[in-house]
C-alpha cells in the first residue's frame, strides 16, 4: 500500500462520522450532534495493523452541491482526488435518505466504501438492514459499525486497507428522459479540457442541474455552449413538468428508496408513543420548553461555579503565598513572580471554571439537547428580526466567539450575516464566563451572575430588534435536524473537553504567562502607572474603579482571561474584597463582559465581515460597555 494513502470520511451531519474519526485518531477532532460544528475538515495520521495512513474527517454535508460552503469544500476536496478511499458514513436509522448522498458520490466515481453506523439504534427502531444485500446492490464494500461503542470499527478499517486501490464506484443510471439529456450534454462537452478533469457523466449531471460553479467553468472555456446546454435543460423540464434539478433529485430519491426497500426490513413497533417523542413533547414544548431551558442554563452556571470555586480556592492559595515569598527579592524577582502568576492564572483561576463549563457543554451537545435548544430559540430570533440560523453562532458563542463568528458563514443573506456578526461578539464566551464566575458569582453570589446573563440576553434582544429595523429584510426559518437522544460515553466527553482545552493550553496560556511577566516588569519599572494614568478618565472618573485596573483592561484585549488574572496581579492580592467594594466588582465585570472583543475575535471578524463590520462591532461593544457599566455603578450604589 502507498505510504501516502488517505482515507476520507464523508457523511451527513450527525451520522457519527466525527465519533468514528475520534475512535481511531484520538483527540484530534470535535464530536457532537450540533449541525455546523465541523465547518473545516480535521486530519490525523493513523497507524493501524502496522500500516500508517492519513485519516480525514470532512464536513458533514447533505449533498455534493456548491451552494453551501461546507458542501463546496468537500466536493472540491474529492474532485482533486486527494483521497485514496472515501468511506461514506451512513446513519442506519435514516438510511433511505442518506443513500441519496451515496448515489452522488457514486456519480463522482471515487474509490468508495460504505459504513452503516448506529445499526444498534436502527434495530431498536425496528429497522433491520442486510449489509451483504446492500453490498451486492451497490457493487461496493459495505460494513456495519456502532462507532460510539467501538463495535465494528476495527473490522471497518481492516477491510478499508484491504480494498485500497481495488474499488471504484460505478455511477447509477436513471430514467430514459434523464439519460437522453445526459447523453446530449456529454456529446457537447466531451472535447473540453474541463471534461477531462472530471468524470464526464458527473459533469453532465451538474450542468443539467444548473450548478452555477460548473456552468461558469464550462462558459469560461466554451461560452457558445451555454445556450445548447440550456436547451437540454428545457427539454428535460418539458418532459417532466419540473425543473431539471428537481427531476434529477427526484430520481436519486426514488432510487435510494428502492434500494432501502430491497435491503431493509422494517418491523412496526406497537408500543405506543416512544420515549423520545414523550421527551421531545416536554423539551420542545412552547411554554415548558423555555422553562426547562432556563433551568438547564441556571444549572450549568451553578455547577460550573461550585466546582470551579471549590477547585480555585484550593489551587490559587499556594501560588499566592509563593509569589509573595519572591516579591522584592531582587532585580530578577519580577520575572519569577510573573512566571508564578502566569502559571497560577491558568491553573488556579481559568481552568477551575473552564473545565467544568466545557465538560457540561459537551454533555448537553452529545446528549442531543443543544439542537433542541436551538429549535426553541429559532422563534425568538424571528421576533427580533434575525435569521433562524443565527441560533447556531449564538449557541457556539458561549464556548468561544471565534468559531461562532466563523459559523455565521452558513447564513446566506448578507443582511442577516451582518447582524449576526455584530451581535455574536456580545455573547459572553467561556473566557468571559470565567471572569463572571470568578468575580461576580464568587463575591456577590451566583444569582448576580445569573442576573448578568439575563441582562446580556435582554441586551441582545433589544439591540438585535433595533438593528433589524435599520436593516430591513425577510428572515427565513431554520430547517434544523433534530438528532435522537444519545448516551455519551465518558471517553467521548473527555476527548471533546480536552480538544477544546488544548486551544487554551496551546494558545491562551502562553499569552497569559507572557502578559503576567510583562506586567510585573512594567510594575517594576513603574511603566504601569503611565498606562493606568492614560486609562484613569475611564476607570476612575467614569467607572469609579481604582486606577490600577487600567492596565488589566488594556491587556484584556489580547485574551479575556488576562483581565481576571492580571486584576489579581495588579491589585496585589487574590482576595479582591480587600481592595474592591461590591459595587466596583459589579461595575468591573459588567464592563469586561461587554467591552471590545479579544484580538482573536477582532481578527476573525475582519476576515469574515470586513473592516466596516469590525469597526461597527468595536463601537457597539464599547458604547454598550460604557452605558451598562455606568448603569451598574448606579444600581450598585443603591443596592449593594
Amino acid at each position: 500500500m502507498d505510504k501516502g494513502a488517505v482515507i476520507a470520511l464523508v457523511g451527513q451531519p450527525n451520522c457519527g462520522k466525527s465519533t468514528l474519526f475520534n475512535a481511531v485518531a484520538g483527540y484530534k477532532a470535535s464530536t457532537g450532534n450540533f449541525p455546523g460544528v465541523t465547518v473545516s475538515y480535521a486530519a490525523s495520521p493513523v497507524t493501524f495493523e502496522g500500516t500508517t495512513f492519513r485519516l480525514v474527517d470532512l464536513p458533514g454535508i447533505y449533498s455534493l452541491s456548491t451552494e453551501e460552503p461546507a458542501e463546496r469544500v468537500t466536493l472540491e476536496y474529492l474532485m482533486e482526488a486527494k483521497a485514496s478511499l472515501v468511506v461514506n458514513v451512513i446513519d442506519a436509522t435514516t438510511m433511505s435518505r442518506s443513500l441519496e448522498l451515496t448515489l452522488q458520490l457514486m456519480e463522482l466515481e471515487v474509490p468508495l466504501m460504505v459504513c452503516l453506523n448506529m445499526v444498534d439504534e436502527a434495530e431498536r427502531k425496528g429497522i433491520f438492514i442486510d449489509a451483504e444485500a446492500l453490498e451486492k446492490e451497490l457493487g461496493l464494500p459495505v460494513m456495519t459499525t456502532v462507532a460510539s461503542k467501538g463495535w465494528g470499527v476495527k473490522e471497518l478499517f481492516s477491510r478499508a486497507l484491504k480494498v485500497l486501490g481495488q474499488v471504484r464506484a460505478q455511477p447509477p443510471r436513471y430514467s430514459l428522459h434523464v439519460e437522453e439529456e445526459v447523453n446530449c450534454v456529454e456529446s457537447l462537452i466531451e472535447s473540453l479540457d474541463v471534461a477531462g478533469q472530471l468524470p464526464l457523466r458527473f459533469l453532465s449531471l451538474k450542468l443539467l442541474e444548473g450548478d452555477r460553479y460548473f456552468l461558469d467553468k464550462v462558459s469560461q472555456e466554451a461560452p457558445h455552449l451555454f445556450h445548447e446546454i440550456e436547451a437540454c435543460r428545457i427539454k428535460l423540464q418539458q418532459a417532466h413538468g419540473h425543473s431539471p434539478e428537481m427531476v434529477i433529485s427526484g430520481e436519486r430519491h426514488a432510487l435510494a428508496m428502492h434500494l432501502f426497500e430491497r435491503v431493509a426490513r422494517v418491523v412496526v413497533r406497537e408500543d405506543g408513543t416512544s420515549l423520545r417523542d414523550r421527551l421531545d413533547g416536554l423539551v420542545m414544548h412552547p411554554l415548558f420548553g423555555y422553562v426547562l431551558l432556563a433551568f438547564v442554563f441556571l444549572g450549568l452556571l451553578y455547577l460550573t461555579f461550585f466546582v470551579g470555586s471549590f477547585l480555585a480556592d484550593r489551587v490559587a492559595g499556594p501560588f499566592d503565598r509563593l509569589s509573595q515569598f519572591f516579591q522584592g527579592k531582587g532585580a530578577w524577582s519580577p520575572l519569577v513572580v510573573g512566571i508564578i502568576q502566569g502559571i497560577a492564572g491558568g491553573a488556579g483561576i481559568v481552568l477551575p471554571y473552564l473545565v467544568p463549563l466545557l465538560f457540561l457543554l459537551s454533555l448537553l451537545e452529545d446528549v442531543g439537547y443543544l439542537p433542541r435548544a436551538a429549535f426553541l430559540l429559532d422563534g425568538l430570533m424571528h421576533k427580533i428580526g434575525l435569521h433562524g440560523k443565527s441560533v447556531i453562532p449564538f449557541v457556539l458563542g458561549y464556548g468561544c466567539n471565534v468559531p461562532a463568528i466563523m459559523a455565521a458563514r452558513i447564513i446566506e443573506s448578507p443582511r442577516d450575516r451582518y447582524l449576526t456578526l455584530l451581535l455574536v461578539s456580545l455573547i459572553p464566551c467561556s473566557a468571559r464566563t470565567s471572569v463572571i464566575l470568578g468575580l461576580q458569582a464568587k463575591y456577590l453570589g451566583p444569582l448576580w451572575a445569573m442576573g448578568l446573563y439575563i441582562v446580556n440576553i435582554l441586551v441582545l434582544g433589544v439591540v438585535g430588534f433595533l438593528l433589524s429595523r435599520f436593516q430591513k429584510g425577510e428572515s427565513p426559518g431554520l430547517i434544523l435536524e433534530i438528532p435522537p437522544y444519545r448516551t455519551p460515553t465518558l471517553s467521548s466527553l473527555w476527548k471533546k473537553t480536552w480538544y477544546r482545552l488544548k486551544d487554551f493550553a496551546i494558545y491562551a496560556w502562553p499569552i497569559i504567562l507572557a502578559g503576567s511577566i510583562v506586567l510585573e516588569i512594567l510594575t517594576f519599572l513603574h511603566v504601569d502607572t503611565i498606562i493606568n494614568g492614560l486609562f484613569s478618565p475611564l476607570t476612575v472618573w467614569f467607572l469609579g474603579l481604582p486606577a490600577a485596573v487600567g492596565v488589566t483592561l488594556f491587556f484584556g484585549v489580547f485574551r479575556k482571561e488576562l483581565t481576571l488574572i492580571m486584576l489579581f496581579q495588579a491589585l496585589g492580592t487574590f482576595n479582591i474584597q480587600q481592595v474592591l467594594s461590591p459595587t466596583q466588582i459589579l461595575v468591573f465585570v459588567v464592563f469586561v463582559t461587554f467591552y471590545v472583543p479579544c484580538i482573536s475575535s477582532v481578527a476573525v471578524l475582519w476576515r469574515e465581515g470586513g473592516w466596516r463590520v469590525t469597526f461597527a462591532s468595536i463601537l457597539l461593544n464599547s458604547s454598550l460597555a460604557l452605558a451598562l457599566a455606568f448603569l451598574a455603578r448606579l444600581v450598585g450604589m443603591a443596592v449593594l
